[in-house]
C-alpha cells in the first residue's frame, strides 16, 4: 500500500537511505505542499554525505514537485557550490523552474541556469520547461538557443529543449527544429520532429 502524506514525511528520518529516498519519491507524487518543510529539513541533513546523491536528487525533486517555494534560495545556493554529481545539478535546474513565482514566469530562472552555464542544471531547467510546456518569449528562446548552438550534434542537451520548443515563437526556433529532426541522434530527431509537426498543427489551427 502506497504512503500516506504522514507516512511519507516521517519516513524522511528513517535510518535507511532507500527508505528515506522511497520516501521522497512518494512526496514528488503527491505534490502537496505541506510536506515542503520536512522535505527541506531532510535535504539539509542528506547533504551532509556524499554517498546518498540519489535521495539527495529526489529530495530536490520533491521539493519541485511541492512548489515549496521557501526552498528556492536554498536551492540556488546549493546549485553554486561544487559537486561531483551531475544529477544534483540536473534536479535543482528543474525545481528551480518549477519554483518560479507568478510574477517571474518561466524566464527569470531559465536565464538564471543559462547564465550559471553548467550542462547539467540547464539540462534539468529545459526539462521542467518542457514538462510545463511553457510558453517563452523570443528573447528567452534567442538565450536558450545562444547555449544550445555551438554543441555537437550529438550532444543530448538538445533534447529537452527539442521537446518543449514546438510552444517557442519565432524562426530561429524553427530552424534549429529542422537542424535537430536531420541531425545524427535518433531522440533528437524524433523529439524535433514531433515539435515540427505540433507547430504545423498549430498554425492550421488558428482562424
Amino acid at each position: 500500500m502506497a504512503l500516506t502524506l504522514e507516512e511519507a514525511i516521517s519516513q524522511l528520518s528513517d535510518r535507511a537511505s532507500a527508505k528515506r529516498r522511497s520516501a521522497a519519491k512518494r512526496l514528488s507524487k503527491l505534490a502537496n505542499g505541506a510536506a515542503g518543510p520536512a522535505l527541506l529539513q531532510a535535504l539539509q541533513r542528506e547533504l551532509g554525505d556524499r554517498r546518498t546523491w540519489e535521495t539527495q536528487y529526489e529530495m530536490i525533486m520533491a521539493l519541485g514537485a511541492c512548489e515549496y517555494h521557501p526552498a528556492t534560495a536554498f536551492l540556488a545556493d546549493l546549485a553554486q557550490q561544487p559537486t561531483e554529481a551531475d544529477a544534483l545539478l540536473l534536479a535543482l535546474g528543474d525545481s528551480i523552474v518549477r519554483l518560479r513565482s507568478p510574477e517571474e514566469g518561466f524566464t527569470a530562472p531559465l536565464e538564471w541556469c543559462l547564465e550559471h552555464g553548467d550542462p547539467s542544471l540547464v539540462d534539468g531547467a529545459l526539462r521542467a520547461t518542457a514538462a510545463l510546456q511553457a510558453v517563452l518569449d523570443l528573447r528567452t528562446s534567442d538565450r536558450v538557443l545562444d547555449f544550445l548552438d555551438p554543441l555537437d550534434p550529438y550532444d543530448g542537451l538538445r533534447f529537452w529543449a527539442a521537446t518543449a520548443a514546438a510552444r517557442w515563437p519565432g524562426d530561429r526556433v524553427r530552424v534549429f527544429l529542422e537542424s535537430c529532426a536531420a541531425g545524427p541522434r535518433a531522440d533528437v530527431a524524433d523529439a524535433a520532429a514531433t515539435s515540427l509537426e505540433d507547430r504545423r498543427q498549430g498554425r492550421e489551427e488558428r482562424p
